[in-house]
């Protein structure tokens, strides 16, 4: 079992700048694909940014490119989203996830096994 722990939401005006942080237990995160994704009232959880398992490899989702990056620490088994000139459209609670499926679609929510208990980040206008 994996068990992901979410930080470093909060309220930010518009323009402004906030990094998560997603520390996981019960299981190395060497190894694994991780992603972020985002979810708002009513609406189906959404593929934000994802990273391999080497750290080489990283997607982000078309709203989200060029303000957000998302990095990864083996040791310290965490991954992070540092996110830049945010937009009161980036309002949502982010979950962190873990990759379980081989499969190659790294933006697919049904292939991360495992997942944190969320954030909210809210942006002000």
């Amino acid at each position: 079992q994996v068990q992901l722990v979410e930080s470093g939401g909060g309220m930010v005006q518009a323009g402004g700048s906030l990094r998560l942080s997603c520390t996981a237990s019960g299981r190395p995160i060497s190894g694994y694909a991780l992603g972020w994704f985002r979810q708002t009232p009513g609406k189906e959880r959404e593929f934000v940014a994802s990273i391999n398992w080497s750290g080489s490899v990283r997607y982000y989702a078309d709203s989200v490119k060029g303000r957000f990056t998302i990095s990864r620490d083996d040791a310290k088994e965490t991954v992070y989203l540092e996110m830049n000139s945010l937009k009161p459209e980036d309002t949502a609670v982010y979950f962190c996830a873990l990759k379980t499926s081989t499969g190659p679609d790294y933006r697919d929510r049904f292939g991360y096994g495992y997942w944190g208990q969320g954030t909210q980040v809210t942006v002000s206008s």
